[in-house]
């Protein structure tokens, strides 16, 4: 549940639980820029740099990431990435949040937009993008002091805040501030309001030089302070050699689907100029050309990886269609409906009510009513899910500035060559074709070509990865103008019904898809396509029974040539053994520069935008888009 919040007469909250008022009587925004934004040396300190980082260890109610938003966006030489960190044990509400701003107007619009994303947030990490992605704010729910040991965050400036040290002592002790430290680097900037002794003297201990400074009225003095310690600073998990942070420079992409798309789209947005390199004539060739596909969270009743991963990406999903594609058209955020086994809805415990529920709920009886179900049918309501027409998106991330994309370009081998970039000797890649001809080089080549990675790898000369293929068969056909009995949202179990979207030839359904492990030939035979389609129209009177008479006309069809019959499309999917992506470098020692990002399995559109963030932040020394223990299951290092 969202934190209580009582308002006092003059429009101050105040936390009952900490018995203290959320910012001081000036209403906050003073302190947000005077202490915290100039006590960090900012705007100036960030001029021209590629990115800043900023670690804050309380939100509260986004003042200061607001102030910090509005101040980015005024400079004309910001950084071209903000991220800005964060720690909250006790988020208050989206309303409450956008409450407590309405006493500045200036900060109204970013109010809204950041009320718009606050949702969902469970304990862990989060990632809410603004900005069309160049300003990034990753909330870190749950205790200050565990999450800044546990994730692996490197910052350029600290807003060390939070209710008094009387109030709320955990979060300005001894041990804490050593978390906070182990996130600076020789040269971090830290800024507070709190002039107490044990606060100055811990931080002082942890490397800090410290210093009084003005205070914004009432108070008379705040405390700025430089991390550097007379030792080398050091972490409690060193990187991974060669892995980074590099400087934006040139990138290849090879693969011009989902995995590959996304990946480009991030990197140019950082600054990087991206070839994505493709065999086909059009991007989405491959499995990212079905028709439509899902994406929605996974429900476990003990939140394991995939559930956790699932959120994360379905978030980085939303933000992204939003950004490049047409509701309704593209792709509709309408809800999933997905039926489980019997008891087993798949809510963790105490997931209702509480931000649980902004995600997934036990599906309501008009919900069920309206796909056609019995009342007592064991199903949950998926809020934040829906569909989207893969293809287009992999167009609207390719047509970004920053991509050039390539096809007719089909890549033999890559090669290490020498080169030189604009500060220092470093080694090139060159993607060449049969003839041994170069199509491209770069300082970084990124594979994203599905289950043909391994046969890329090996013919230059690199460690293969545990990828599996799954040849899939989707059903569909056109809805007739007085077809009824189709739910109105998708339907997912085994197999999943998406009807109403758009084509060419008016609106559509799609059922399916089937899953053969271990087969990749391509194309069906006439009697593995009637094979599938049998296998298909089987699950869709298991899984939705009431849509079953509008759709036997067309799986009955005596010639697959009928304008009714029910037709096919099919590809094969790339799964790892473990089921998770694969992303990170190949061999970080021996192959610096190579890396990869897919096996994205049968939840690509739940998986792909999340993964193009983890690379470029691993690839930049960013902040993680999730938690690190999810980014570590997801990296090649398991491998």
């Amino acid at each position: 549940m969202p934190e209580r919040i009582d308002w006092l007469p003059d429009g101050t909250p105040f936390s009952p639980r900490f018995g203290d008022r959320y910012h001081s009587e000036n209403g906050g925004l003073e302190q947000a820029l005077q202490v915290f934004l100039h006590g960090c040396g900012l705007p100036a300190a960030w001029a021209g740099a590629a990115q800043w980082r900023i670690l804050e260890t309380g939100f509260g109610f986004g003042l200061n990431f607001l102030v910090t938003w509005a101040a980015w966006r005024a400079d004309p030489q910001r950084p071209r990435i903000l991220h800005f960190v964060s720690t909250e044990a006790w988020p208050v509400s989206a309303a409450d949040l956008l409450r407590a701003t309405c006493a500045h107007p200036e900060l109204a619009s970013l109010a809204q937009e950041l009320h718009d994303q606050f949702w969902g947030l469970l304990p862990g990490v989060h990632r809410l993008a603004f900005e069309g992605g160049r300003v990034l704010l990753t909330l870190g729910i749950g205790d200050a002091q565990t999450l800044l040991r546990q994730q692996d965050w490197t910052v350029d400036s600290v807003y060390l805040d939070g209710f008094s040290p009387q109030r709320n002592p955990d979060i300005w002790d001894l041990y804490t501030l050593k978390a906070v430290a182990r996130c600076c680097h020789r040269g971090t900037r830290l800024a507070t309001w709190t002039i107490a002794r044990a606060v100055r003297d811990a931080l002082t201990q942890c490397g800090f030089e410290v210093h009084k400074v003005p205070g914004v009225p009432p108070k008379r003095d705040n405390l700025n302070a430089l991390f550097n310690p007379r030792w080398e600073p050091r972490t409690a998990r060193p990187a991974a050699p060669g892995t980074g942070p590099a400087a934006p420079a040139r990138c290849i992409v090879i693969g011009g689907g989902l995995a590959g798309a996304a990946t480009a789209v991030s990197l140019a947005r950082r600054g990087w100029q991206v070839q994505v390199l493709d065999a086909a004539a059009a991007p989405a060739a491959g499995a990212s050309g079905l028709p439509v596909g899902l994406f929605a969270p996974h429900l476990s009743p003990d939140d394991n990886v995939f559930s956790r991963v699932s959120r994360s990406g379905v978030r980085a999903m939303l933000q992204q269609s939003q950004a490049l594609l047409q509701q309704g058209v593209d792709w509709n955020p309408c809800g999933v409906l997905e039926r489980r086994p019997d008891q087993n809805l798949g809510l963790p415990k105490d997931w209702e009510p509480g931000p649980g529920a902004d995600w997934s709920q036990a599906a309501n009886a008009q919900t069920l009513q309206a796909a056609g179900l019995a009342s007592d049918t064991p199903a949950c309501w998926h809020v934040r899910a829906g569909w989207v027409r893969p293809a287009r998106l992999v167009q609207a991330l390719l047509a970004q500035p920053g991509i050039e994309w390539r096809p007719h370009t089909p890549v033999a081998r890559l090669q290490k060559a020498p080169g030189a970039t604009d500060t220092d000797t470093a080694p090139l890649w060159r993607a060449v074709d049969t003839q041994g001809q170069t199509l491209a080089e770069a300082e970084c080549v990124v594979l994203a070509a599905g289950p043909a990675c391994n046969a890329l790898l090996a013919r230059s000369a690199a460690p293969g990865l545990p990828l599996q293929p799954v040849r899939g068969q989707l059903s569909w056909g056109v809805q007739g103008a007085t077809m009824s009995g189709l739910p109105p949202f998708p339907v997912n179990g085994n197999g999943g019904l998406v009807a109403h979207v758009p084509h060419e030839d008016g609106l559509a359904w799609h059922m399916g898809s089937t899953f053969e492990r271990d087969v990749d030939t391509l194309p069906l035979g006439p009697a593995e396509v009637a094979a599938a389609h049998a296998t298909n129209w089987q699950r869709l009177q298991e899984l939705v029974p009431g849509a079953s008479p509008a759709l036997q006309a067309a799986f009955a069809a005596p010639s697959p040539t009928d304008a009714g019959a029910v037709r096919a499309w099919a590809s094969v999917r790339c799964t790892s053994t473990d089921r998770l992506p694969i992303v990170g470098p190949i061999d970080a020692d021996a192959l610096p520069g190579l890396w990869v990002n897919t096996a994205m399995g049968a939840r690509g559109l739940t998986r792909a935008v999340l993964c193009g963030e983890l690379l470029a932040a691993r690839l930049q020394g960013e902040p993680l888009p999730i938690d690190a223990r999810l980014a570590r299951a997801m990296g090649t290092e398991r491998i």
